[in-house]
């Protein structure tokens, strides 16, 4: 279960799209005070949570001002008497280009304990992290959590069913490459009310988790806030689905823009 939980707030954070491919819009789609709150559910039964926050930088880099994104992530009910997680992430990203410069988290699952720290430079195409010195492709690399919040700002307007593309992202000790399918667009129920939606296919690996044959699908507001509402696959026993709870402080409407 662990390791489903952690798969599924991955890729809420890093199954959009490529930044190279697409430029950005003229400003940030979110702004400050921006809180969105997600549930994980194991068919009926709600396995995690977790918060997202948007925050003013008490951090500088290269004399830069910078958000702060917050995430904490927890099982609830069943699963977190027999196995408790209570993770906590924060990324530093400019203002104006939105890619990070320093990333940090404290990872707490039952016994286990692990914080890890790492810092991008991009120009060099490379990241420093207490597991070492990794290089990276291009000169936009992410880790999770500032991979999501840059690519709801990407302009996607030339987007055609069946595109695909890629996202380059900084985890652990290793730069990974997530491949995206655009699918198309569709009106969905939520506990917020029915919203209009693009869908993307993000890729998988079958495994110990996932069928052979399953499919990911996220969906993201067609609005002018870019807002992931629902992600959902099927795995070896049962299915996953990630859902919107809450989203205060957007910059539009819900639904609009």
């Amino acid at each position: 279960m662990r390791r489903l939980i952690l798969i599924t707030l991955s890729v809420l954070f890093c199954g959009q799209l490529h930044a190279q491919m697409l430029p950005l819009k003229k400003e940030a789609v979110f702004q400050e005070g921006e809180t969105l709150s997600y549930r994980l559910r194991y068919g009926f039964i709600t396995a995690a949570e977790a918060t997202i926050k948007v925050q003013n930088g008490d951090l500088k880099f290269e004399g830069q001002p910078t958000y702060r994104l917050v995430v904490d992530a927890q099982t609830s009910g069943t699963f977190d008497v027999f196995y408790k997680i209570r993770d906590h992430y924060d990324s530093y990203i400019d203002r104006k280009s939105l890619l990070p410069y320093f990333y940090q988290e404290n990872i707490r699952e039952a016994s286990y304990r692990r914080t890890d720290k790492a810092r991008f430079h991009q120009d060099e195409k490379k990241v420093v992290s207490n597991r070492g010195t990794m290089s990276t492709p291009t000169t936009q690399t992410f880790d999770l959590v500032s991979a999501y919040y840059f690519a709801r700002s990407l302009d996607i307007s030339r987007m055609k069913i069946g595109d695909t593309f890629k996202l380059n992202y900084f985890l652990g000790d290793e730069i990974s490459s997530l491949t995206v399918e655009f699918v198309g667009r569709e009106t969905i129920k939520t506990k917020l009310g029915n919203i209009r939606c693009l869908k993307f296919s993000p890729s998988i690996k079958p495994g110990r988790v996932f069928k052979k044959d399953s499919r990911l699908y996220l969906w993201v507001t067609d609005d002018g806030n870019r807002v992931p509402v629902k992600a959902q696959v099927e795995i070896l026993v049962g299915s996953v689905t990630m859902e919107l709870k809450s989203a205060n402080g957007l910059k539009y409407p819900l639904g609009k823009g």
